[in-house]
């Protein structure tokens, strides 16, 4: 039966939220467990459905993986029996097709159809496709597979369209078994691909330069098993970040990374909310009055796309116009709509939204079109007069760990409930 929330607005949330582990690059660290037949043990995991999804796809080419504790997860990959990861499974998450450039790899070949995930915009497949053929691989569409075979591969200079997060992880984990020297120019620069270097690392790969737009990799022969400690969910913080400054909050974030957030603590800032690093916590105190701001959505170290949508919410509720310019998903301002139902005063030219505040928003029945507008009605619904109805979250529980608990142990007066609305 459909699950949705029930969001009541008006409470301010206060107390502590600890921040899971990045989905994004749990995702990655599985993919990478392929590169070995020995166990890898990854920590920090947070248990949720896109996680479920990506060890799917491993079982059923002959992995074992397995929940050793709430937040750990053992994989071992010694006995695939194929090359081919699942379509029916690959259809329901973009990640998996993170194992092309494991599986190429360690086999020198792999198979895989165009993946899904959320209908955010093009995030066209060409950057991972010509980096294995950069490697030497030879890469052919086969009904609806994409087949990538190599006798050998070979270091090689790539230089990349796009820095693409994903396509940088593919060609991170083909080029590590690669013979000789590889350098990613115009790499994705992102923690999160900077946390499968590590685990790259301590599987024995030679990897410098990650977190940077220039990546050099020295190929070795084999890889061997680690035990692997993920990074904290920077956009689960930032969304708690936002829920504290749009319900005038006082939120402490704990077992985070504040660097990885500083282009909105300075955006949050900019807007008038009091934001306070403190080591691995962070301190977020809303504002009665708050102004409007411009941000630009761009890729890493810019202002992140996954925060557009919630930081799009709160400015709503700032006095003036702000500009919201996407620069990274055409299709990323859908929840304009839906927040539009709840009162919201938002014009959409192209890829730029235009907000004007603040407005009093009203409860009313909105649907999640993906997992950061599920999360940014969420947000709405705590600012909102009245009971907000949010369905299709199961867009949100693919992304977000224990969402509501979390949020209700602060004060939120959220429930879900199941049946019509």
């Amino acid at each position: 039966m459909e699950e949705r929330y029930s969001v009541r607005g008006g409470n301010p949330l206060t107390g502590t939220v600890t921040i899971s582990g990045a989905k994004n690059a749990v995702l990655p660290a599985v993919a990478a467990a392929i590169l070995t037949a020995d166990d890898c043990i990854i920590e920090n995991v947070p248990q949720i459905e896109d996680i479920n999804v990506m060890t799917g796809v491993l079982r059923a080419m002959g992995a074992t993986a397995e929940w050793r504790g709430p937040n750990s997860l053992l994989i071992n990959c010694a006995n695939l029996h194929t090359v081919v990861a699942p379509s029916e499974l690959v259809v329901r998450n973009r990640a998996s097709f993170l194992v092309m450039g494991a599986l190429l790899g360690r086999f020198h070949e792999a198979a895989c159809c165009p993946p899904g995930g959320d209908v955010i915009g093009q995030r066209p497949l060409d950057v991972h496709l010509a980096g294995f053929e950069a490697l030497g691989a030879r890469v052919e569409r086969r009904d609806d597979k994409f087949w990538a075979q190599a006798k050998t591969l070979t270091g090689a200079r790539v230089f990349m369209d796009y820095p693409s997060n994903m396509g940088t992880e593919n060609l991170l984990m083909a080029a590590a078994l690669a013979e000789g020297h590889t350098t990613i120019k115009n790499a994705a620069a992102e923690p999160e691909v900077a946390c499968l270097a590590t685990m790259l690392n301590e599987m024995g790969a030679r990897v410098s330069g990650a977190g940077s737009n220039t990546i050099e990799i020295d190929g070795v022969p084999e890889l061997h098993g680690a035990r692997h400690v993920i990074i904290p969910d920077r956009i689960e913080a930032g969304t708690f970040a936002v829920a504290a400054a749009i319900t005038q909050g006082d939120l402490t974030l704990e077992s985070m990374s504040c660097d990885h957030l500083d282009a909105l603590i300075f955006k949050l800032r900019e807007a008038g909310v009091e934001v306070r690093p403190d080591g691995d916590r962070l301190i977020v105190r809303g504002r009665t009055n708050l102004e409007s701001v411009n941000v630009q959505a761009l890729p890493y170290p810019g202002f992140a796309t996954d925060l557009q949508a919630a930081v799009g919410t709160l400015l709503t509720q700032a006095r003036g116009v702000s500009v919201v310019y996407e620069r990274v998903y055409e299709n990323r301002l859908l929840y304009v709509g839906e927040l539009r139902k709840m009162g919201a005063e938002i014009v959409v030219a192209g890829t730029t939204a235009i907000i004007s505040g603040p407005v009093s928003l009203v409860g009313s029945g909105v649907r999640a079109l993906d997992i950061r507008c599920g999360a940014a009605l969420v947000l709405a619904g705590l600012a909102a007069r009245g009971t907000t109805e949010v369905s299709d979250i199961w867009h949100l529980d693919r992304g977000y760990e224990r969402f509501e608990s979390k949020l209700r142990a602060v004060g939120a007066n959220i429930i879900r409930v199941s049946g019509a609305a």
